[in-house]
């Protein structure tokens, strides 16, 4: 006899009527918590999943439905069978055969989409054991059922959405390559074709879609695919003007500050955002700040102080 499968609800510790938020932030604290790369601890990896495998079904909204309808079995039942004519049947499989049309439940009040005569004993059979049932005595079969699709997150930073690469994530407890395309977007949906629900008898495996999630940087800050960059510079440099490095996600770039330049002016790198496989890349923003030093020296305050007494400007004054 198999072992029962926890319910992916209590795996992750949410209760059924939970959002897809508050399946979200559970998923990661636990996946924090369990990872094998941090928790050494022998029982962790099997947790770890466990809890992968709950999310994969209750993250996405169609699984989850089949899942709340049919339990641990819906990756079995057909896609065209009725949850409650389901939930009948398979309630009445520990006794003998019951056929409508003889006795309870005949006629119009009977199981509806079956007709008469049917055998749900034979229609349990047809549905956990593929082979062709004799529902209705029109010898419709199941057949192998092809797996369902599913959808997952993936979390990358700023750095690896812009270049790409290859990663290892877990999905359901299974280690899997992913290419990632330079240039990704966040809520970009990557496609894994067969990487997806197993189907069963052999028939073919759904695709896994992985949805990615761009994660906060503590440097840039990406809309759409233009990325925004805090730019430090000096007064003089701001005052004067000066050509000066900003850093980007493909390395240093020089950019211009025109003289007069005061703090949260932004100075426009055309290209230099995040790449487009498709079309026209995004465009860097570095964002000036004008920072003064902490300290001044002797030679240093004797300066500021002769521009503060022959300066006129005034930047409280309305212009």
């Amino acid at each position: 006899m198999a072992t029962a499968t926890r319910d992916f609800y209590e795996s992750l510790g949410v209760p059924r009527g939970a959002s897809q938020e508050e399946i979200q932030r559970a998923y990661r604290k636990l996946a924090r918590t369990y990872h094998p790369d941090v928790n050494k601890d022998p029982g962790a990896e099997d947790r770890f999943k466990e809890i992968s495998e709950a999310y994969s079904v209750l993250s996405d909204p169609g699984t989850r439905r089949r899942y709340d309808a049919f339990g641990a079995d819906f990756r079995q039942v057909p896609e065209d069978v009725d949850p409650e004519t389901w939930a009948r049947a398979r309630a009445g499989r520990g006794g003998r055969s019951r056929r409508a049309g003889a006795g309870a439940g005949a006629g119009p009040g009977g199981p509806a989409g079956f007709g008469e005569g049917v055998d749900f004993e034979d229609l349990l059979e047809g549905l956990f054991s593929g082979r062709a049932g004799r529902a209705g005595q029109a010898g419709r079969g199941w057949g192998p059922i092809p797996g369902a699709d599913q959808e997952a997150e993936i979390e990358l930073t700023v750095e690896e959405a812009y270049r790409g690469g290859r990663r290892s994530i877990i999905v359901g407890g299974r280690r899997i390559d992913v290419n990632i395309p330079a240039g990704v977007a966040d809520g970009q949906r990557i496609r894994l074709a067969g990487q997806g629900g197993r189907g069963s008898e052999g028939a073919a495996a759904g695709d896994l879609y992985l949805v990615v999630r761009i994660m906060p940087h503590s440097r840039y800050r990406v809309e759409g695919r233009d990325i925004y960059v805090q730019l430090p510079v000096s007064p003089w440099e701001a005052a004067l003007g000066a050509s000066v490095v900003v850093d980007t996600p493909a390395g240093e770039a020089k950019v211009k500050v025109p003289p007069g330049t005061s703090s949260g002016r932004r100075l426009r790198l055309r290209g230099r955002g995040m790449p487009n496989p498709r079309g026209v890349p995004g465009d860097l923003f570095a964002e000036v700040k004008i920072m003064v030093p902490h300290t001044l020296s002797d030679e240093e305050r004797r300066l500021f102080e002769q521009l503060a007494a022959v300066s006129t400007f005034d930047p409280r004054r309305r212009r």
